[in-house]
């Protein structure tokens, strides 16, 4: 959702042997990374080094997570996640409902539409459209196609007033836009977060962390992506794949994030962390176990 410009390029320190993820708009790839201390990290070293044994590491990668768990994956737990997620992103556990949402926030990233937040002004919805029209040309975004990238990067709506909204809404009446949009999700934020979450060993609840992080902070590699705060995690505590206490990384890694957020904006709402992760957390819920509740912008949710 969030500063998705420059796509999945980090790497952070793990243990010889541990595994890190690399995915691209292509695909997937799993790269090792540096010593566990790690230098302060530099985006453009970070990507050359995770570009360089990518290839490499991807086999064994691909055996761990093959090895794990269904965690946050499993259909009932992946169900649950886009519940929570939902009522941080769009004050609802009808995360269905929200396909054909579309609105100006006023967060500085444009348009924010549909089920996870694609936005204008962070690339993920222009991906999102051209990935749908491929499959499906002629339809109608297609027309806003160049706007949408005259207008990424940036929190412009020129080219897309007035008609843009409109079609959104009559698009995500197609079950086709409702599929494209499940995809991207699924491609961009749900599968790279859970992967790499299984890599570091951690389990649903720190599978789902990861995947509610990357939702909100992006997956890019400017200070407050996703990847970056786990660099930075990393280079304080150690995960469970590396020998560590994963309720010790995970409280660092919500500590880290939490700032990143304040840091954003003070008057930020940090909710979603620490009445909705933390609690769960806290009640060592680390299967996501139902009955669930916790609570967002002072609303209380339950998934019996």
């Amino acid at each position: 959702m969030r500063r998705i410009g420059l796509l999945l390029l980090a790497v952070v320190p793990v243990v010889a042997g541990a595994l890190f993820y690399l995915f691209g708009p292509g695909g997937s790839d799993a790269a090792p990374a540096a010593a566990h201390t790690a230098s302060p990290h530099n985006p453009e070293d970070a990507k050359a080094r995770a570009e360089e044994s990518a290839a490499a590491q991807k086999s064994e990668d691909d055996q761990v997570v093959a090895d794990a768990p269904p965690g946050l994956a499993a259909a009932d737990k992946k169900e649950l996640a886009q519940k929570i997620v939902s009522t941080a992103e769009n004050s609802t556990l009808r995360w269905r409902s929200a396909y054909d949402r579309v609105e100006d926030i006023g967060d500085g990233c444009g348009y924010t539409a549909g089920i996870i937040g694609f936005c204008t002004g962070t690339h993920d919805l222009l991906s999102l459209v051209e990935h749908y029209t491929e499959d499906h040309p002629g339809n109608g975004l297609e027309p806003y196609l160049p706007a949408l990238r005259k207008v990424d990067g940036t929190d412009s709506h020129e080219g897309l007033d007035p008609g843009f909204r409109a079609a959104w809404k009559a698009e995500a009446k197609l079950p086709v836009f409702r599929t494209a949009q499940d995809t991207e999700r699924d491609r961009v934020y749900f599968a790279p977060s859970v992967r790499l979450a299984k890599l570091d060993g951690l389990s649903t609840l720190g599978q789902f962390i990861y995947y509610d992080a990357m939702v909100f902070h992006g997956p890019g590699i400017d200070r407050d992506g996703f990847y970056v705060l786990r660099d930075r995690t990393m280079e304080k505590v150690r995960t469970p794949a590396e020998g560590g206490d994963e309720k010790t990384f995970l409280d660092t890694f919500l500590d880290i994030r939490r700032a990143a957020m304040k840091e954003r904006r003070a008057t930020l709402d940090t909710s979603r962390i620490d009445t909705a992760q933390r609690r769960f957390l806290a009640n060592g819920n680390m299967d996501l176990t139902t009955p669930l509740t916790w609570s967002v912008y002072g609303e209380r949710y339950r998934v019996p």
